[in-house]
């Protein structure tokens, strides 16, 4: 029976060494830490008795949720126990090895979720008993291989990355126990799922939450995704329920915020309901304190123990750890002040696991009652009331050198709190100047403690293995006609011919295995479409109707380039889709500034990055500040974030810097780029077709038996389909109009370089909230604007078009494509692009379109 749960409630829990534990439910005594939310905005917790014993409310601004689940017992937010904390990630952990048995417990891997879920995945881990454990992490490091990478659906950048020191850590066939703090949706979880599996198929995984508060139709998705994949998923959690939402709460969340962050500022925030304190302090003379109410003490962690399980933690380092824990409590414990009554253990978001660790060494040391929580990115509104979870909160900027670039960070319940002394517990790569700058987290905790301890784990760097010496030299690029067929002076392929190894595969087994986590869509190719007559016939109209739109589009993008990137620029395309825009905009250089522009194509994939071999071939011949990278256009920006992981990763694993993420497109129909020749989503003709506009030129393959370290990703030449090639005459319609159009092209550059050309990324939240409206949850099989539509109908399996209301001519080829494959095409109001592709959600051979018709080929 579903119970409101909107009480205040007193929570006791029993721990993994059977000590018992009591505090209030984030709030006053008898006070439920959500009654403020609840009685303003209606929301309420329905499900479990306990419920209100691990989460209280907050308010955030989020164009998704305006309320925010608190946890009492993660120790993020919320200063509790260690030994609370511990003991409910302990206790999970027992239940799955319970769940697992004694044979499959031994043959585990845990993996927790940055950042909130470092340190209950490390509990889960020990309460498991002989299971390694990582977790993932945002922050990329140097000579460390990607494992893999996922991305939270409301994230604009790849949110997870996992990096292993052991590679044969996820291969195993073994259980994998995922953690998270709380399932509210299931997306992340199901995203993983689909990365890991793909890379390291398994027959079993656990998923493990303090809470799950997902609906039924949520709960449902995860079980037939176990279906498909030929895999059993169990889920544990410490308590279940849903969060009942009354009709306009987003709105009326959405007001009570700015309400309450207006009030914030009008009082110098520093007022009761939304505290930020930045209080001036400075460096101390003495050696052994950084500034007046701060001391340091060395923990003497033990070398080349890891600080937690970014790189992955053993069994074996976990004895080490335990052994030496008793010894670093004591130091902790002899340079408090005598007479500290009340101390806090303060970690910093993802290291949480060893500040704990700490935290309930320390409690069990001395008399004092020890807190713990940490620091935290996620920003939320703090209303001083003891019916609201955030209470307080203090705001520092970050002091790691994070990937994603500076920013505020937070410190919530921690000023006001009444603490004697707090011990902050950051690693060695944030314990840099902004940590001990006049406005960093040491000066703010010193305004609300008489004193501060700091100690400083040291950050564990895997030794980076030595790497057998890469070939003197890369190959030349390919060129035509031996390969492709444009001019030779027109483009250099960075890639290998592969054309007499067979890959192409019908698109029904393509698509069954790419969903099913069987194969990655790279290592294979879908059989060339061969146009109808009909269809070329729409082909050669379009061409005829949108050449002159298209030659405008190509102008301004490359005087946008010549005017704020290079005078010079090395035109990097991304095969294939990218490569005629590349030759348009060396044309138009060469047309309107007489430049004799350099211009390759190379490979990008998503979920594997850019052709690595490719990026040191340029390094070597070009600076890599005059490259530019080209594409056709952008759909929801997912190859823009590819490509700025994986220059990012480059650089710290080769050392060599300068190249320049921003893609340039042709159109910008999702607003994820500021190099464009358009934001309009129109039919580019070169959208149409496959190789017999692209030059021939598959789309390029990544397959470990084909592509070795050393090599290029690799591609076909398609020289048997010679008889319907139209490459280079595309190129010369939209060149041919060049001249008319050279006059308002400048013009219209010129009016962008001096506007905001900001990305808004509306497409990514116009693909994100499609994926929810029609039940498909995975933003990967939405394909948004008039080019990835196309591509769903050639290539993959399509389930529906989505065209906007009065889309004329642009879409003629789609309709008749979706004719020929019996699609339907359902006209939408309101709709950010001229149509959006959907991929068949849950293909398997047989699957049918929308209106009931065998898919064909």
């Amino acid at each position: 029976m579903e119970k409101a749960v909107n009480e205040g409630v007193r929570h006791q829990v029993r721990d993994g060494d059977g000590v018992r534990r009591s505090g209030t439910a984030g709030g006053a005594e008898g006070i439920w830490s959500g009654s403020w939310v609840a009685e303003r905005l209606g929301v309420e917790l329905v499900g479990d008795d306990r419920l209100t014993d691990l989460l209280g409310l907050a308010l955030r601004r989020n164009p998704k949720r305006a309320h925010l689940l608190v946890s009492n017992v993660l120790g993020k937010h919320v200063p509790q126990s260690p030994s609370v904390v511990y003991g409910y990630g302990f206790e999970l952990g027992r239940r799955v090895r319970d769940l697992l048995g004694p044979d499959e417990a031994r043959r585990a891997v845990v993996l927790g979720y940055a950042e909130t879920a470092t340190g209950l995945g490390h509990c889960v881990a020990d309460g498991l008993g002989l299971a390694p454990y990582l977790h993932s992490t945002r922050r990329p490091v140097a000579g460390v291989a990607r494992a893999g990478g996922f991305e939270e659906s409301h994230s604009h950048a790849t949110s997870h990355l996992l990096l292993p020191e052991d590679p044969a850590l996820l291969a195993g066939d073994g259980p994998l126990v995922l953690v998270d703090d709380e399932f509210s949706t299931g997306n992340t979880v199901l995203n993983t799922l689909r990365d890991l599996h793909e890379r390291y198929p398994r027959r079993r995984y656990v998923v493990v939450a303090l809470v799950d508060m997902r609906s039924a139709a949520d709960a449902g998705r995860l079980a037939e995704f176990a279906g498909e994949i030929g895999a059993r998923v169990d889920l544990v959690a410490a308590a279940a329920g849903a969060v009942r939402l009354p009709e306009g709460v987003l709105e009326k969340g959405r007001e009570l915020v700015a309400r309450y962050e207006a009030e914030s500022a009008a009082e110098g925030g520093s007022s009761s309901v939304a505290a930020s304190w930045q209080v001036p302090t400075g460096p101390h003379p003495d050696g052994n304190r950084t500034d007046a109410h701060v001391t340091r003490v060395d923990l003497h962690w033990p070398a080349d123990l890891p600080d937690g399980g970014r790189h992955g933690f053993t069994p074996a380092h976990r004895e080490r750890l335990e052994d030496a824990l008793p010894a670093m409590a004591r130091r902790l414990a002899d340079a408090l002040p005598a007479n500290a009554r009340r101390v806090l253990v303060l970690g910093f978001e993802e290291l949480m696991y060893a500040p704990l660790r700490l935290a309930r060494e320390l409690e069990q040391a001395v008399g004092a009652d020890v807190r713990y929580s940490t620091t935290t990115r996620s920003p939320v509104l703090a209303v001083d009331d003891p019916g609201y979870a955030i209470r307080t909160r203090l705001v520092f900027p970050a002091h790691d050198d994070p990937a994603d670039g500076p920013g505020e960070r937070y410190a919530y319940n921690v000023a006001g709190a009444g603490f004697d002394a707090v011990v902050a517990v950051v690693d060695s790569a944030a314990d840099t100047p902004r940590l001990h700058a006049s406005d960093g987290l040491l000066a703010g905790l010193a305004a609300h403690t008489p004193q501060v301890l700091l100690a400083v784990v040291p950050s564990y760097a895997p030794e980076t293995p030595h790497a057998p010496e890469r070939p003197s030299m890369l190959p030349e690029p390919l060129r035509g006609p031996a390969f492709s067929s444009y001019a030779p002076e027109e483009v250099g392929w960075l890639l290998q011919d592969l054309s007499d190894v067979t890959l192409e595969a019908p698109t029904e087994e393509r698509e069954e295995a790419i969903q099913s986590g069987g194969a990655h869509y790279a290592e294979s190719l879908p059989v060339e479409y061969q146009p109808t007559e009909q269809y070329q016939e729409l082909f050669h109209a379009a061409l005829e109707d949108s050449a002159a739109r298209i030659a405008q589009a190509a102008g301004v993008v490359t005087e946008m380039v010549l005017a704020e990137r290079s005078p010079r620029p090395v035109l990097v395309s991304l095969a294939r889709a990218g490569t005629p825009v590349g030759i348009l905009m060396r044309r138009w250089a060469q047309h309107r500034h007489g430049l004799d522009l350099p211009h390759y194509a190379v490979s990008i994939v998503r979920g594997r990055g850019i052709d690595a071999n490719a990026l040191r071939w340029l390094a070597a011949h070009h600076d890599p500040r005059d490259v530019v990278f080209v594409d056709g256009w952008t759909g929801k920006g997912a190859i823009t974030r590819e490509l700025a992981q994986a220059l990012e990763e480059f650089e710290k694993s080769d050392g060599i810097t300068g190249f320049d993420p921003e893609i340039a497109v042709l159109a910008d129909p999702g607003s994820c780029v500021r190099t464009y020749g358009t934001r309009e989503d129109f039919l580019i003709p070169s959208a149409c077709l496959n190789s017999t506009v692209s030059g021939l030129i598959s789309r390029t393959v990544l397959r470990a038996d084909l592509v070795g370290p050393h090599d290029f990703h690799g591609a076909k030449f398609y020289r048997e389909l010679a008889a319907t090639d139209v490459s280079v005459a595309f190129l010369d319609a939209v060149s041919a109009r060049f001249p008319e159009v050279a006059d308002a092209a400048c013009a219209q550059a010129k009016e962008l370089l001096a506007a905001d050309r900001s990305p808004t990324w509306e497409g990514w939240a116009a693909v994100e909230r499609i994926s929810e409206e029609y039940g498909i949850h995975d933003v990967n099989l939405v394909k948004p604007g008039v080019g990835e539509t196309t591509r769903v109908m050639l290539r993959r399996v399509p389930w529906k078009v989505l065209a906007r209301a009065g889309a004329g001519s642009d879409l003629d080829h789609v309709r008749l494509l979706a004719e020929q494959r019996g699609v339907a095409v359902e006209e939408v109001a309101d709709l950010p692009y001229t149509c959006v592709g959907l991929i068949h959600p849950k293909y398997t051979r047989g699957a049918t379109g929308a209106d009931g018709k065998a898919v064909t080929v």
